[in-house]
């Protein structure tokens, strides 16, 4: 499986190539300081300043970096494919050996990093649902309310857990409308961005 970097990417990794392999070492070892411990300005600016560059450059060319690390890591792509991968890139075949042993080198740590910051959500595991219709009471004869229960079943951390919800069918049919209409959503290129971004 090959990496897909977008033209932005290729433009932060362009920075790359223009600087010595110790210093590319050097960004790779921010880049995952990075994910351990978020973003430092300063040391941004102290690169800048030893290599007579601007800090956003520095920056674009950590973050590039960075970006190109945790996509592999999650996706736990052969070597093979990363070098296909960083191929495309077009740089030197000592550079694309620097970020290989890069790549092998930290994959284990930024996979430990990623599944450490991922939210820990319930998921789903089983629901049950029931109609009930109130046909006439003891002031009203004839009337028709219909009312719908659902018991969501959920496990978080290996726990069991459950909700009862309780609603109308007007208000179900539209939360499903909502739903749909979200996932339809999510089939659109700016929200598939998004989603790559964020995993």
């Amino acid at each position: 499986m090959l990496l897909d970097l977008s033209e932005e990417h290729k433009e932060h990794l362009a920075f790359l190539p223009q600087v010595d392999s110790t210093v590319v070492a050097e960004f790779g070892r921010i880049a995952v300081e990075f994910l351990r411990r978020g973003s430092n300005p300063k040391i941004y600016e102290g690169a800048a300043r030893k290599l007579s560059v601007s800090s956003d450059t520095v920056q674009h060319g950590v973050e590039g970096l960075t970006y190109l690390l945790t996509e592999s890591s999650k996706l736990m792509i052969s070597e093979l494919d990363f070098q296909d991968s960083v191929f495309v890139l077009g740089f030197s075949e000592e550079l694309n050996k620097l970020l290989l042993q890069l790549y092998l080198d930290n994959r284990k740590e930024i996979r430990t990093i990623l599944s450490e910051l991922a939210p820990d959500l319930p998921s789903y595991h089983s629901l049950e649902w029931r109609l009930d219709v109130q046909l006439a009471s003891r002031s009203l004869r004839q009337q028709i309310k219909p009312s719908v229960t659902i018991k969501l079943h959920l496990n978080q951390n290996g726990d069991h857990n459950t909700q009862v919800l309780q609603t109308d069918p007007a208000t179900l049919l539209h939360l499903v409308q909502q739903l749909e209409q979200a996932l339809e959503e999510m089939k659109t290129n700016h929200c598939r961005r998004v989603v790559r971004n964020i995993k």
